[in-house]
């Protein structure tokens, strides 16, 4: 018998008149960065729920705001500024990959113009953290990063886990990408890299404005609130799942 391929289906909730939006990915990775970024991005530009990706390999639990049940992976988005975020309430498996991944460029690609991506490496040094590099899938998407100021990655390095598989979609299906990483805890929930990531390479690129104050006088709380996904990351680590290794080097980064 024949084993189905996996398949991820987006459920649009509005419609999006923008004409050239920017998806901003913010699933679960090293030091939550992406998440707690996007969380307070999604919040402060108020984006609208446009949207769920719903699969079977997602991870069998049910997630809930505010005594209401939600789905696990949800868009949002706002037509001015045109900005789309991508979140999860859970660290994603590797093997949902491959359906996300489809999902995205069959369903919501043809609505944003470009995707960027945030990816935690582990920071060396405690002055390290909040360090920001790029890496482009394009020659337009390098230019844009270094009319923002964005330094390139240095030298070779891998991406890992379920941002690197959606990048890998991305550039091989010709979707103009970048992947923000960012130095960071990548153990704890660190609001410090997140800020820095906003302030220093969201706001120039994608050109909002976004307070980033509550990262630095909440920092406790916002980790505190944080680390249950943050566990459940490091449970999947640990139990062996070689889509979500822990960085072996200086330039592995998720």
């Amino acid at each position: 018998m024949s084993q189905e391929p996996p398949s991820a289906t987006f459920d649009r909730l509005t419609e999006l008149e923008a004409e050239a939006p920017t998806l901003i990915e913010g699933l679960p990775g090293h030091g939550l960065v992406a998440a707690i970024a996007t969380d307070m991005i999604t919040r402060q530009l108020d984006l609208g729920h446009h949207g769920n990706v719903v699969s079977d390999d997602f991870p069998p639990v049910t997630s809930f705001q505010d005594g209401r049940v939600r789905e696990l992976v949800r868009v949002y988005a706002r037509d001015e500024p045109p900005v789309m975020t991508l979140q999860s309430d859970v660290a994603l498996p590797g093997r949902a990959a491959r359906a996300l991944g489809r999902c995205i460029l069959e369903d919501l690609a043809p609505e944003f113009d470009r995707a960027i991506f945030l990816a935690g490496s582990p920071a060396g040094t405690e002055e390290q953290v909040g360090d920001v590099f790029g890496v482009a899938t394009t020659d337009a998407i390098e230019s844009q990063l270094r009319g923002a100021d964005i330094a390139p990655a240095e030298g070779s390095g891998l991406i890992g886990g379920i941002t690197g598989a959606l990048v890998s979609e991305c550039y091989h299906a010709d979707v103009p990408a970048a992947v923000l990483v960012v130095k960071a805890n990548p153990y704890l929930p660190d609001p410090v890299a997140a800020r820095s990531v906003i302030e220093n390479a969201l706001e120039p690129l994608v050109r909002f404005d976004i307070d980033t104050t509550e990262l630095e006088e909440q920092a406790d709380q916002i980790r505190t609130q944080m680390e249950q996904i943050a566990r459940h990351y490091r449970q999947m680590a640990e139990a062996g799942r070689p889509e979500l290794e822990e960085p072996t080097g200086p330039n592995m980064y998720q």
